[in-house]
């Protein structure tokens, strides 16, 4: 079984391609136009050990918003897809990742019902070149599309450690959370 997608969007503000291995070794190529959120997409393939290739251009001289929520949505659109009827997978999952005196913490359930709830408190405006606000809706998009819970918390004084933290935290909870351990569906539904 292979759990690979490619998935493709264009619109009038972005115009982004990506492919995604579930089954990877961490081996990313990513380009989005913003630096910092490219270092933190860089982080989450090496953490999770998903291969990641995501080409984005989008109209990044208005901000970042439009690139990284499209990137978000099609993220989640390729773990959908990757994913495919969920047959065997651990399901649920949570990861605790400290990164010097900040640390967080993200919980996930691939149940195919839509959810976020990220508890995240930056200082300031930018961290970065990345507005740093629209990191909690990146997450949001990708649980939007991707029909996953997610459910994260960080602590911390420096946002650069707490935005990695959270992004760490989140590819290793989706590490485990997708991991094929039996041949069942874990639902008592029958159904993710």
């Amino acid at each position: 079984m292979t759990r690979i997608a490619n998935v493709s969007r264009k619109t009038s503000e972005t115009d982004i391609e990506i492919k995604m291995d579930l089954d990877g070794k961490g081996v990313y190529n990513i380009s989005t136009g913003v630096n910092f959120f490219n270092h933190m997409l860089e982080s989450f393939s090496k953490h999770s050990m998903i291969d990641l290739d995501v080409k984005a251009e989008g109209d990044i001289e208005i901000d970042d918003h439009h690139t990284i929520e499209d990137i978000g949505i099609l993220l989640g659109e390729a773990f959908l897809e990757a994913i495919g009827d969920k047959k065997g997978i651990k399901r649920m999952a949570h990861a605790i990742v400290p990164m010097d005196e900040s640390v967080s913490t993200v919980a996930i359930d691939i149940s195919g019902r839509s959810y976020c709830n990220m508890n995240l408190d930056f200082k300031n405006e930018k961290i970065g070149d990345m507005t740093a606000d629209v990191i909690i809706h990146f997450f949001e998009s990708f649980a939007s599309s991707g029909k996953v819970n997610i459910y994260g918390t960080v602590e911390g004084a420096n946002d650069h450690h707490k935005a990695e933290a959270v992004f760490k935290a989140f590819a290793k909870a989706l590490k485990e959370a997708i991991k094929i351990e039996h041949d069942q569906i874990p639902s008592t539904k029958g159904v993710l």
